[in-house]
């Protein structure tokens, strides 16, 4: 039995749910969140809990258990309050504006680049070097957080390019140069 799996899900006053066979829709003020559960997983909703068990006594039944818990959970918890995720651009002359609904990024290149409004998620520009990610779904979330990252690693010298807010990132050290030439005198 997995042990998060067991664990009950608590749905506030402000979500409601509802579970018909094996989909569960999951809507609050936030937004709406549809899941497909696998048929090995059977939900119980009593009231304001709901209840996950497995059908099967197999590993991959246990493992769905705790999966689709979570799931069911982050769910609960993002379409009452959305989540986010907040990336800082770092560089000499690097920032980020909102163009409509997309993003443009300036960040050394000999071009600017457009990264392109997804569905689910919203953006948020503070300043010029501070994004966020917002949005009900933590795993789209999550997901298009480290696509804009990856637009731009930092880099390991310098540590230019865009991070998640608070990310500490180890330099290397610089390369020191020999002097040539040096006679010892004697």
């Amino acid at each position: 039995m997995s042990k998060i799996g067991s664990k009950q899900i608590i749905i506030p006053d402000t979500v409601t749910v509802s579970v018909d066979k094996q989909t569960v829709i999951i809507k609050g003020k936030a937004g709406e969140l549809k899941i497909i559960l696998p048929q090995v997983i059977k939900i119980d909703q009593q009231e304001k809990r709901l209840i996950l068990k497995p059908l099967k006594n197999n590993k991959q039944a246990h493992s769905w258990h705790g999966l689709f818990r979570q799931l069911i959970a982050n769910a609960v918890m993002g379409v009452e309050t959305p989540w986010m995720k907040k990336l800082e651009i770092v560089g000499t002359g690097y920032n980020v504006k909102l163009q409509g609904e997309d993003l443009v990024f300036k960040l050394g290149y000999s071009h600017p680049v457009i990264f392109k409004k997804k569905a689910g998620v919203d953006y948020q520009v503070d300043g010029n070097n501070k994004l966020t990610v917002r949005g009900v779904d933590k795993q789209l979330v999550g997901e298009i957080a480290y696509q804009i990252k990856i637009i731009k690693k930092p880099d390991s010298y310098k540590g230019k390019g865009i991070r998640y807010l608070g990310e500490r990132i180890k330099l290397k050290p610089s390369k020191k140069v020999k002097a040539v030439g040096s006679v010892a005198a004697s």
